[in-house]
């Protein structure tokens, strides 16, 4: 089924800018779908699974229908899990940042019943819950859905099979007669077919096909990583397995630059493509890499695709794609002609119930990993020093020295010990690093997988890697590959350019290895502020000029003032208040 752009859907401007924001491109085949007839107020069934894309399927259109004058509940999301219902309120609340008035909570088992009685008395106009923890509010008087215009019924199979049944239709006979009804499900069996006969008016059916016949062979592996750590992990997968071309694939247009910048700075060939670049720059890019004049693209999936490359040796998934379909495409670009490709995703907190569900909707081959140690990382770059060395030998590549030799061996020095001192030497410049402990923690094994999820681990806390310190020798500080003079580009400038948000300057940057969670979990947890109240953020040498809600601007200056970040004592302020 086709895509298309956002723009195209009949959306307001506040939604396509919080869909700009998290930098989606174009609308996936189940949005494509399902968004235009939502808006226009029929019934929808629509047959996808979490791993297509759904939750802003139906949480866009729901946003756009609600009132935000009108202080009660009028959508009401029904989810089998609370994991599944906290996963669809915050992908809410991330498209609901520009709707001024418009909130919404999740209500589950296992919370503090006095927050869930907060939030609604406030008046939240998007309820997200689960059936059992709906209808006992129900029941108390303090969910009230006479107003109430949407409901959504979330994976509906699996609720059926949770045994949730009668509490779905209790819900249904209870909500005013002129609403609109969604049901999303991966299957439609005759269960749901009653129900859809017996609440629904004349629905939309959509079904998106499933891509399994696609699914390319490919060795798949997936890595628990916390957010933080994703760029270090990235590294040492790259080190560990000596990777020279490949694409690295983000969702935003934002993530691609940093990242880029961040492997240029840690001497990686690297080079950039998302929806901003012109197609003259494009050309040249593309021309560059089939060439092999660097070795990794970081791309988004609208920039990447067509892309006619046959001898990727890895696609590495730096962020989770939107659906399966997206993932498929992705790393269907390895593993071409003949060839073994390899293909690595990185998963974070909640993320992993979406990858079971591309791995049930898709049938993939997933198998869990884990991120290589410290020592791995100096073995392998060890080895491949070595096997330079030993093919130099072979070859007998290489101009003879021998009155250099001769004149230390003569001042009584051992061959062994001049070896030593040249490859000492030659480490310097390569990067080979010092012997380190490997850092301790839950990486060093890898478990079983359950049956569930084909192979796909259940969920653990992700492992922490250790973060890199400005004299860590395992840091791509003294990595072996050379330091490239970065292509320059005309890029657009990333701060200060949205209504509403100032920028401020703060004195560290990449120096001291200052990253961009760093900066924003800097400000949310000294501010106690939100992090939505921080925008683009822009990481230079020395400093970082990062964009954050003017109205909060001179509170976080002051809040800042005299706290330490990467050993640095801050001295912020707003950007051309007495900055050089």
């Amino acid at each position: 089924m086709e895509k298309r752009p956002f723009d195209q859907l009949g959306l307001s401007s506040d939604l396509l800018k919080a869909v700009a924001r998290l930098g989606f491109e174009e609308a996936s085949p189940i949005q494509t779908a399902v968004i235009p007839p939502i808006l226009a107020g029929r019934d929808v069934v629509g047959q996808s699974s979490t791993g297509s894309g759904k939750t802003a399927a139906f949480a866009i259109p729901a946003i756009e229908k609600v009132d935000p004058k009108l202080r009660a509940v009028q959508v009401l999301i029904l989810c089998p899990t609370r994991e599944l219902a906290v996963q669809v309120a915050e992908e809410t609340g991330k498209l609901a940042l520009f709707r001024k008035g418009v909130a919404g909570v999740p209500i589950y088992g296992g919370q503090s019943y006095e927050r869930q009685f907060r939030a609604l008395a406030a008046g939240v106009q998007i309820v997200i819950g689960t059936p059992g923890r709906v209808m006992d509010h129900m029941e108390r008087g303090t969910l009230k859905l006479d107003r109430l215009q949407l409901v959504v019924l979330d994976e509906t199979d699996r609720m059926l099979d949770m045994g949730f049944r009668d509490d779905i239709e209790h819900i249904l006979e209870a909500v005013p007669a002129e609403r609109q009804l969604l049901f999303f499900s991966a299957t439609i069996p005759r269960a749901i077919q009653d129900l859809i006969r017996r609440y629904s008016r004349d629905p939309a059916w959509i079904k998106i096909e499933s891509v399994a016949q696609n699914r390319p062979q490919v060795e798949q592996t997936y890595f628990e990583v916390d957010r933080r750590s994703k760029i270090e992990a990235l590294t040492r997968l790259i080190d560990v397995n000596d990777f020279r071309y490949g694409i690295i694939f983000c969702s935003t247009k934002i993530m691609v630059d940093d990242l880029d910048e961040h492997l240029h700075a840690r001497g990686y060939l690297t080079d950039r493509l998302h929806g901003d670049i012109s197609q003259a720059q494009r050309d040249r890019v593309m021309e560059k890499f089939r060439r092999r004049a660097f070795e990794f693209l970081v791309a988004t999936d609208v920039a990447a695709r067509g892309l006619d490359v046959d001898d990727l040796e890895v696609v590495f998934n730096f962020d989770l794609p939107n659906d399966a379909e997206d993932y498929t495409h992705r790393i269907g670009r390895t593993g071409r002609a003949g060839r073994k490709g390899r293909a690595f995703t990185f998963v974070s907190g909640q993320e992993i119930y979406k990858l079971q569900s591309m791995v049930r909707w898709a049938k993939l081959d997933l198998r869990r990993g884990k991120i290589p140690s410290l020592d791995e990382v100096e073995e392998a770059r060890t080895n491949v020093f070595f096997e330079k060395i030993r093919s130099t030998l072979e070859a007998r590549n290489f101009k003879p020295h021998d009155a250099m030799i001769d004149r230390l061996l003569d001042q009584g020095y051992a061959s062994t010990d001049i070896c030593s001192a040249l490859i000492h030497l030659l480490q310097g410049a390569t990067g080979v690093p010092e012997k380190k402990a490997s850092p301790p923690g839950p990486t060093a094994s890898v478990k079983p997988a359950p049956a569930w999820a084909g192979k796909v681990a259940a969920p653990k806390p992700a492992p922490v890697l250790p973060e890199p310190t400005a004299h860590d020798p395992g840091t791509a500080e003294e990595s072996d590959r050379p330091r490239a003079r970065k292509q320059k580009y005309e890029r657009p400038a990333r701060t200060g350019r949205e209504p509403g948000m100032a920028a401020i300057f703060l004195n560290v940057g990449r120096k001291q290895l200052v990253t961009i969670a760093d900066i924003v979990g800097k400000i949310a947890g000294v501010t106690r502020l939100p992090a939505s109240v921080v925008g683009a953020i822009d990481i230079h040498q020395r400093h970082t000029l990062a964009d954050v809600a003017d109205s909060e601007a001179d509170f976080i200056v002051k809040k800042l003032t005299g706290i330490k970040l990467k050993g640095v004592v801050l001295a912020p302020a707003r950007a051309g208040e007495g900055v050089a």
